[in-house]
């Protein structure tokens, strides 16, 4: 029987599916990186979510405020709802909620396929490109400048 000492022990890698353990302790380790080296604290979740006249999800967005900095993370509307202005209130009040918190500007990112032209029809401005996308498509970046009390400018 071999006894291991911790002074013996390896340094060790491994690979393997998704770690909830892992997760959790790597957003805890960068997010007070990330707050010691900007002051700005942690980031706070937001969610803004439309619901149709029977009750039912319509659509939803949600996002995180950091310092004056917000970030839309995922908007999605219901296929038989869309075109139907949720896509554009749900990103009005999400813009309204991060003026309310204090920021200033607003970044979200949409593939190639998916709504950048949309973003853009509500004043957003695309920052970037990257290409690799399955498919040959781009992961687009825009952003957007908010004036006072979270209004466009």
């Amino acid at each position: 029987m071999t006894v291991e000492h911790a002074s013996t022990r390896r340094p060790s890698l491994t690979t393997g599916g998704e770690d909830e353990e892992l997760s959790e302790r790597l957003d805890q380790e960068l997010t007070a990186f990330n707050a010691r080296a900007t002051g700005a604290g942690r980031p706070v979740e937001f969610s803004v979510r439309a619901t149709d006249e029977t009750g039912e999800l319509a659509g939803g967005l949600t996002g995180w405020c950091w310092g004056s900095l917000c970030g839309i993370e995922m908007l999605w509307v219901r296929e038989d709802q869309r075109h139907a202005g949720w896509g554009t209130k749900l990103m009005r009040e999400a813009e309204a909620e991060a003026g309310r918190r204090g920021c200033t500007e607003i970044l979200v990112s949409s593939y190639s396929f998916q709504a950048p032209e949309f973003y853009k029809r509500l004043g957003y401005r695309e920052t970037g490109r990257l290409d690799g996308v399955p498919g040959g498509h781009q992961d687009v970046y825009l952003q957007k400048t908010l004036g006072v009390r979270g209004s466009a400018r």
